[in-house]
C-alpha cells in the first residue's frame, strides 16, 4: 500500500483490513471467532474494521457481538473502525441498534470513526458513517482533509466514490459491503451486488483521480453461500509514495 507522506518509521508496517463480519443467525459464527484467532497470529501493526459487525433481528445479537468481540483482531499501534447500515438495524434506521454496536466495540479497543479522523504514529485516518445510515455527514470531516498528511480513508459502500464530497481526496479507500457479490457464475456478473455501480465489487481499483479503491470480500455473510468469491481477511503492507 503506497501512502504519500508515510513517515520513515512506518515503512513495512502493516495494515489488516476486516470487513462485514455479519455475526447473528445466518451462519454459526464461531467461524468468525476461529478467523480471528488465525488473524491475530500475524501480528498486525494496525487493525481497521469496515463496518457490518451484525444481521441485526433483535437484541439477541448483542450478546453474540459481544462473545465475538472477546477476541477482537488488535493492531500493536492501532485498532480503528467505522460502521455498516446493518449496524443500524432494520431499514437501516435504529440509532439505539447504532449506540449500542458503538458502545460494545469502543469497550472491546476499537476507535470508532464517525465522519472523524485521528492521526496514530503519523498515519492519518480518515472514517466516514455509512452512506445508508443515519449520520452519513463526510463534509463534517472533508472540510478537514490534508493532503500534507499520510492519510488512509475508511468508508463502508462504495458507492460514495461516485459522490462529490471528496475535497480533492487523493489515496487509498478501504470499503466492504459488498461481499464480492458472495457468488460469481463464470462469464456472468454477480447477481447479488448491493451497489449503483456495478464496477464497485472487489478488490483494488484506480479510480484514475489520485484515489485508489480497495473493497473487501467480506470474512462474514448474509446468507451461507459463497461461489467462486472466497471470504477475505486483508493484510497490506505500508511503503512510502511520491505521489
Amino acid at each position: 500500500m503506497p501512502i504519500a507522506n508515510l513517515p520513515k518509521e512506518l515503512e513495512g508496517k502493516t495494515l489488516m483490513q476486516i470487513s462485514d463480519i455479519h455475526v447473528g443467525n445466518r451462519f454459526n459464527y464461531q467461524y468468525i471467532i476461529k478467523s480471528f484467532q488465525r488473524a491475530q497470529k500475524l501480528e498486525p501493526d494496525f487493525v481497521v474494521y469496515t463496518g457490518d459487525y451484525v444481521s441485526y433481528e433483535d437484541e439477541e445479537q448483542f450478546v453474540q457481538l459481544d462473545e465475538v468481540l472477546r477476541h477482537t483482531v488488535k493492531g500493536k499501534l492501532g485498532t480503528l473502525g467505522i460502521l455498516g447500515n446493518h449496524d443500524y438495524g432494520k431499514n437501516w434506521a435504529q440509532q439505539e441498534v447504532a449506540d449500542q454496536i458503538s458502545s460494545q466495540l469502543t469497550e472491546a479497543g476499537i476507535q470508532l470513526l464517525k465522519n472523524q479522523q485521528a492521526e496514530i504514529e503519523g498515519l492519518n485516518f480518515i472514517g466516514f458513517d455509512d452512506y445508508w445510515g443515519l449520520n452519513f455527514a463526510p463534509e463534517l470531516v472533508m472540510k478537514d482533509y490534508s493532503p500534507d498528511k499520510a492519510n488512509v480513508l475508511l468508508c463502508h459502500n462504495p458507492d460514495v466514490c461516485d459522490l462529490d464530497v471528496w475535497n480533492g481526496y487523493q489515496g487509498w479507500i478501504l470499503a466492504g459491503h459488498t461481499h464480492g457479490g458472495q457468488v460469481k457464475p463464470p462469464f456472468l456478473d454477480e447477481p447479488m451486488l448491493p451497489v449503483q455501480n456495478k464496477r464497485y465489487s472487489k478488490g483494488e481499483i484506480d479510480l484514475n483521480d489520485g484515489r485508489i479503491l480497495y473493497i473487501n470480500r467480506a470474512v462474514g455473510h448474509l446468507w451461507q453461500v459463497r461461489f467462486n468469491v472466497r471470504p477475505e481477511i486483508t493484510i497490506f503492507r505500508l511503503i512510502g509514495s511520491e505521489v
